[in-house]
């Protein structure tokens, strides 16, 4: 049996082959991400009479870049495994030196592969893998989204700050057709309050008339906001408000995509109370294979919500991972852009901002938590016969809060 450790980087990897005592068959190869490149690597397992049985490919998850290899080796019949670059790093404090280079982090994959003693990484089904995808890049769309809003607002603030008092939503319809219009309050007295009461008129569907228009025209004329630099002012609205138009119709397009994708699928996801197509497709595509969980506290831990203990004599260490899938989902429920950190998250601040009594409360969310990922584990598996136990659980945590008279949400 021979193993082939590839250290992965955008433009250049590198590879090391060893027999099954650990000897390397020869000094490292370097090679380029294409199909030129991997033909160096087939070539030195032509050269050895290595056959794709007789042999076991590793490689770490780094970024994207890997999926190009794994799939060119993954078609030809060989045994590809991916292991997280938390596992080689654990195995190369092993080395006294503990080098750090291309060469020696494939031979240390490669002798990972030999010990067998590390977690593959397991690609999703193709409809998961697109729904993930689709899923990040929404997310992405709406910050780009946000942040186009938001510098309005700032611009709003000095040419008009009396505007967000005029419209309920400031980027509801009949905003958004106004500022298209007429950006700046200057914008707004020049035209005529007949063709003022036909844009609101139009866009609200009736909602608004004449009135509104001479209520805004006398806050135009009234205005607090600055009055130099107008013309930049009203490009740069005009130009922000025409890109949130694009990107709030390109999410339409891109949710209606998700919400196919999702029903494609067949997931129970959307059938748990207040969970739609999006965010379902968000739990559903960054757990992505249920099967590689055998246990429920597995799910727990990937989502970053178990603990984990680190103990030396009196000394004692409680810490939690980096939430991920957690910080999605609080995210996207509070609709706050994804960058914002989970510590920044509403939920999360409603949860740490309990007055001393209620300090227990933090453990009962926490369960409710636990619990609730335990059920979306059964629910993906397949074993809707255990349910009702985690069920109960929180019923009973409901009541708890009830009886405590906490409104956590």
């Amino acid at each position: 049996m021979f193993y082939c450790g590839i250290d992965i980087a955008k433009y250049k990897h590198e590879a090391s082959v060893i027999d099954i005592n650990g000897k390397t068959l020869l000094d490292s190869i370097p090679f380029s991400n294409d199909k030129q490149g991997c033909g160096k690597i087939l070539a030195v397992f032509e050269k050895f009479e290595i056959a794709p049985d007789d042999v076991i490919i590793g490689m770490e998850a780094t970024g994207h870049y890997w999926l190009s290899v794994y799939a060119f080796f993954l078609e030809l019949g060989y045994t590809v495994k991916v292991i997280n670059p938390i596992q080689s790093e654990a195995f190369r404090k092993m080395y006294i030196r503990q080098t750090k280079n291309d060469s020696k982090d494939s031979y240390i994959i490669a002798q990972i592969m030999r010990f067998g003693e590390y977690s593959a990484t397991s690609l999703s089904e193709e409809n998961i893998i697109a729904l993930r995808q689709l899923s990040r890049y929404r997310l992405a769309l709406v910050d780009a989204c946000g942040d186009c809003k938001r510098r309005v607002i700032a611009l709003l603030d000095q040419v008009f700050p009396e505007y967000d008092k005029l419209f309920s939503d400031t980027f509801g319809s009949s905003s958004t057709e106004l500022l298209l219009n007429c950006p700046t309050p200057e914008d707004m007295l020049a035209i005529s309050t007949r063709k003022l009461t036909n844009i609101l008129n139009k866009a609200s569907h009736g909602k608004f008339g004449k009135e509104k228009a001479e209520e805004l025209k006398a806050a135009a004329k009234n205005t607090f906001g600055i009055a130099f630099a107008k013309d930049a002012f009203s490009f740069q609205i005009k130009q922000l408000m025409q890109q949130v138009v694009f990107l709030e119709n390109q999410l339409s397009e891109l949710e209606e995509q998700i919400s196919n994708l999702l029903h494609e699928t067949n997931q129970y996801i959307t059938t748990i109370t207040g969970i739609g197509d999006v965010l379902g497709a968000i739990i559903v595509s960054e757990i992505g294979d249920i099967n590689r969980f055998e246990r429920p506290n597995q799910l727990v831990a990937f989502a970053g919500l178990d603990v984990t203990v680190k103990q030396s004599g009196e000394f004692q260490e409680l810490k939690t991972k980096s939430p991920s899938v957690v910080h999605l989902i609080c995210a996207e429920l509070s609709g706050l852009p994804h960058s914002v950190p989970l510590s920044a998250t509403p939920f999360y601040l409603n949860i740490i901002n309990l007055s001393e009594p209620e300090a227990s409360t933090i453990s009962l969310l926490s369960e409710v938590l636990l619990a609730s990922f335990v059920i979306l584990f059964l629910l993906f598996s397949k074993r809707t016969d255990l349910i009702c136990q985690p069920l109960r659980k929180i019923l009973k945590i409901y009541l708890d809060f009830f009886i405590l008279g906490i409104d956590f949400l």
